[in-house]
């Protein structure tokens, strides 16, 4: 007889659901793996034979073989342990057969017979119950992020034992089973630090505000000191909140990369992820021979902060443009593609020149030729895909003394209700639509969202020649444009909400051309 139960590895951020087949017969006693396995999956016959042992259930001598289905697939990790011994427990008649069905199973197990944690439970749950399936049967430290699922039962169990007596239907210490909203119940407390802490620089806040309104990348350009690192630390406390459908998005990403545990089971603020510039092409992108999502990834729905922009390898630059158009990331190996999402706010900050006093002549130690491949570093196609540049000055001493925290009117707080009043107005004009950023807009939603007057065309026509701007940038400024006029709470998109918006570009020209 063929016992069968199902179970998953993880490819990406994604499940693929894997059907573990087990039949016992006689003939020359051993236990066969096939299904196109990779070696830590060959070697799960020898865990579960010992973990078995060590809970007093010795194996007869039997001819055991266990397929992985579909045969085709590459199987990897240690995950499918608990759904083979509990497969093989059914074929020896020790659980009844029948108390398989419609049920999910993964897990790994140690010697002892304890079932360990595993990478990538939601998404493993996610899939069982999009495949219909009613149980799933995990490692007890991973059940708090499956309990994250609504609409399946979740059982976690300590050891093979508990396993044993759950599927022949004894109640198990600490198998709850209930579903916990924990998008709701975590705090989501904000703990980023306020812009009342930066003396001056209101013309980067403002920009900050704009940026965080309508998720618009983001270049600083300034010298040492002036306050860049600092800013972009505090841009995701005025960041929207993230939303439920965004949190299990992230979280998924967060599970497969293994970055959950049941402390922490839920990602309920939008990430932030500032790599040092040393990283690599893969350590941004994902990859590997079973694929797993980089740090660009990680930032999805949030922040991806390249502090020092200029001194990372051009090719990992590069590597930005695609994501930074498509909001995803696809990774091609022999054994399948996968996709991973890549929605993220690109912030960058660079200085001006190697010094960092560029274009003051009494400081800047840099020649022309320095400053012009020191710049050179951001190809023209990656400053295309940035919306708003904004440029630092050196602080007067006056700001850092007259700088009066608590009556500030740049405060997070009130950053924070600006964008909230912005984001209010975006959400009622896309309501039907698949979007809910300005900077998501295609040319049709610009076309239809973007109406421009008589005064208004004239000058971005104007703008469009003399700035030799692209198509692309052209539609950036409309979107900036259409953000400012939200923050400013304007109904249409103003000549001074242009003028603004191209001022962000301008800078850009000031220090490329």
């Amino acid at each position: 007889m063929v016992t069968e139960i199902m179970s998953g590895g993880i490819f990406g951020v994604e499940c693929r659901p894997v059907r573990v087949e087990t039949d016992v017969s006689n003939g020359l006693p051993m236990i066969e793996m096939v299904g196109r396995l990779s070696a830590e999956v060959k070697e799960a016959s020898k865990r579960v034979r010992v973990a078995l042992k060590n809970v007093d259930i010795n194996l007869p001598p039997k001819r055991i073989t266990i397929n992985l289905a579909p045969a085709d697939e590459q199987k990897e990790g240690t995950g499918y342990d608990l759904a083979i011994a509990l497969s093989l427990l059914a074929g020896l008649s020790l659980i009844p057969p029948e108390s398989l069905a419609g049920r999910f199973a993964a897990g790994e197990l140690a010697l002892d017979g304890r079932v360990c944690r595993i990478n990538g439970i939601l998404p493993m749950v996610l899939k069982a119950r999009e495949m219909g399936i009613k149980t799933c049967i995990l490692p007890r430290d991973n059940s708090e992020e499956a309990r994250a699922v609504s609409g399946i039962e979740i059982i976690g169990v300590g050891n093979i034992t508990e396993a044993l007596n759950w599927m022949r239907g004894k109640k198990t210490q600490n198998s709850e089973s209930e579903f916990k909203d924990l998008f709701k119940e975590s705090e989501k407390i904000n703990t980023y630090p306020d812009f009342a802490d930066i003396h001056g620089q209101e013309g980067l806040k403002r920009a900050m505000m704009i940026a965080a309104a309508g998720f618009h990348n983001l270049l600083m350009i300034g010298p040492p000191g002036a306050g860049k690192t600092m800013a972009a630390k505090r841009l995701p406390g005025i960041l929207p909140p993230i939303t439920r459908e965004e949190s299990l998005e992230v979280s998924k990403i967060y599970s497969a990369a293994g970055l959950l545990d049941n402390a922490k089971p839920l990602v309920t603020l939008r990430p932030f992820v500032a790599p040092h510039h040393t990283a690599s092409v893969y350590a941004l992108s994902g990859g590997g021979r079973t694929p797993k999502p980089g740090l660009i990834s990680r930032a999805h729905r949030g922040v991806l902060f390249l502090d020092e922009a200029v001194h990372f390898s051009s090719q990992t630059l590069e590597v930005l443009r695609q994501p930074m158009e498509d909001k995803e990331i696809r990774i091609d190996r022999a054994t399948g593609s996968c996709i991973f999402p890549a929605d993220f706010m690109l912030v960058a900050a660079i200085n001006p020149c190697p010094c960092g006093n560029y274009p003051d002549p009494n400081l800047c130690r840099c020649g022309a030729d320095q400053v012009r491949r020191y710049l050179s570093k951001l190809s023209g196609p990656l400053l295309d895909r940035i919306d708003i540049c904004t440029e630092m000055s050196r602080l007067d001493v006056k700001d850092i003394r007259n700088n009066k925290k608590n009556d500030d009117s740049q405060c997070s707080s009130r950053m924070r209700q600006k964008v909230l009043e912005a984001r209010s107005r975006q959400d009622e004009r896309f309501k039907d639509l698949d979007i809910r950023f300005n900077s998501q807009m295609n040319p049709a939603y610009i076309e239809e969202f973007i109406p421009l007057g008589g005064n208004e065309a004239a000058f971005m026509d104007k703008a469009y020649e003399k700035m030799h701007l692209s198509l692309r940038s052209y539609h950036k400024i409309l979107r900036v444009a259409r953000t400012i006029a939200d923050i400013d709470g304007k109904k249409d998109v103003e000549l001074s909400c242009l003028q603004e918006a191209l001022c962000y570009r301008s800078i850009e020209e000031r220090y490329w051309t």
